[in-house]
C-alpha cells in the first residue's frame, strides 16, 4: 500500500493531498501541519529548516513511500536539509511556484506570494531562468495564508482586493505562489471581472511525487472513490484531527470524507 506524508505550516497541504488523491485514489495519507510556529515566512531559514525537519521526523515514523514539502516557503528554504536527512531512503519532493507553466504561454503575469517568497533570490531565480523576457508582477500578500487557514473570509477577501491592486491593469495570468491560495481560486476568479488564468502547482507536484516512486497517475471518476486515507494528522508534533476550518474549501471537505476514525491506523 502507498503511503505519503505531507508536510505545511498549515492548510497549504491541501491542494497536493487532494491532488494526490485524485491521482492515487487507493494511497494513504499522513499529514504534518505546524500551527504553533506560522507563518513560516516569519522564521529564519535556521528556524523553518527545524521546523520543517521536525514535521519531517514526524512523517518518517510512519515510513511512507515519500516526503512532500507542500510548502513554497519551506520548500526555498529546508528543502535540502530535509532531503540531506531522509534521502536515498525516503524521496523528498519540494513544490515550486508554476512560473515555468505561465512563461510558456507568451504572455506577462503576476505572482502571488507570501512577502517571504517574493522578496526571496529563489523566486527571482525562477524569473530570471524561465520568464527574463516577461514581464513579472510580484505580488506580496500578508496575511492571506493565515486567513486561509481559519477561513477568515472577509480578511481573506480584502487581501484578495489588495493583491489584484498591487497586480495593475493589463495583466490576465496569476501564478499562484502559496499553496494555500489554491484553495480560494474560486473566490480569486470571482473577484476580477473579465478574463484570468491561475496557474498552480499542486497536481504538477502531485504526478512529481508519484514518478519519484514509480506509480502512474490514474484518476479515477466520482462514483469510485478509492480506498486511500488520511490516517493520520498532525499539529506542530501533536496527533489531532482534520481542523474544522477544511469544511470552508472544497478540498478541504473531500479530505474530510477520507480521514479515518476508526482507530486502527497505526504506523506498519
Amino acid at each position: 500500500m502507498t503511503r505519503i506524508g505531507l508536510l505545511d505550516s498549515g492548510l497549504g497541504l491541501l491542494g497536493t493531498a487532494d491532488a494526490l488523491f485524485n491521482l492515487a485514489p487507493d494511497a494513504d495519507l499522513v499529514l504534518a501541519m505546524d500551527p504553533d510556529f506560522t507563518p513560516y515566512g516569519s522564521l529564519s531559514t535556521e528556524a523553518l529548516e527545524q521546523r520543517a525537519l521536525h514535521s519531517a521526523g514526524v512523517l518518517a515514523e510512519w515510513e511512507p513511500d515519500a516526503i512532500v514539502i507542500a510548502c513554497n516557503t519551506a520548500s526555498v528554504q529546508a528543502l535540502e536539509a530535509v532531503r540531506t536527512r531522509y534521502e536515498p531512503t525516503i524521496p523528498v519532493i519540494g513544490t515550486v511556484p508554476a512560473v515555468k507553466m505561465a512563461a510558456g504561454t507568451g504572455q506577462d503575469f503576476a505572482i502571488w506570494a507570501t512577502p517571504a517568497t517574493t522578496g526571496s533570490a529563489y523566486q527571482q531565480n525562477l524569473i530570471d531562468a524561465f520568464a527574463a523576457d516577461r514581464h513579472v508582477a510580484k505580488v506580496a500578500c500578508p496575511g492571506l495564508a493565515e486567513a486561509i487557514n481559519v477561513a477568515d473570509l472577509p480578511k481573506i477577501d480584502r487581501a484578495i482586493e489588495d493583491a489584484f491592486a498591487q497586480m495593475g491593469p493589463g495583466l490576465e495570468s496569476v501564478v499562484l505562489g502559496c499553496t494555500h491560495y489554491g484553495l480560494i481560486a474560486d473566490r480569486i476568479m470571482a473577484a476580477r471581472a473579465g478574463a484570468l488564468t491561475l496557474f498552480d502547482s499542486p497536481m504538477p507536484v502531485a504526478k512529481q511525487t508519484l514518478r519519484r516512486i514509480g506509480l502512474e497517475p490514474a484518476g479515477i471518476g466520482d462514483d469510485q472513490p478509492g480506498t486511500g486515507r488520511v490516517l493520520a494528522t498532525y499539529a506542530s508534533g501533536r496527533r489531532v484531527g482534520l481542523p474544522a476550518s477544511l469544511a470552508a474549501y472544497p478540498a478541504g471537505k473531500r479530505l474530510l470524507a477520507r480521514e479515518s476514525h476508526d482507530g486502527t491506523a497505526d504506523r506498519r
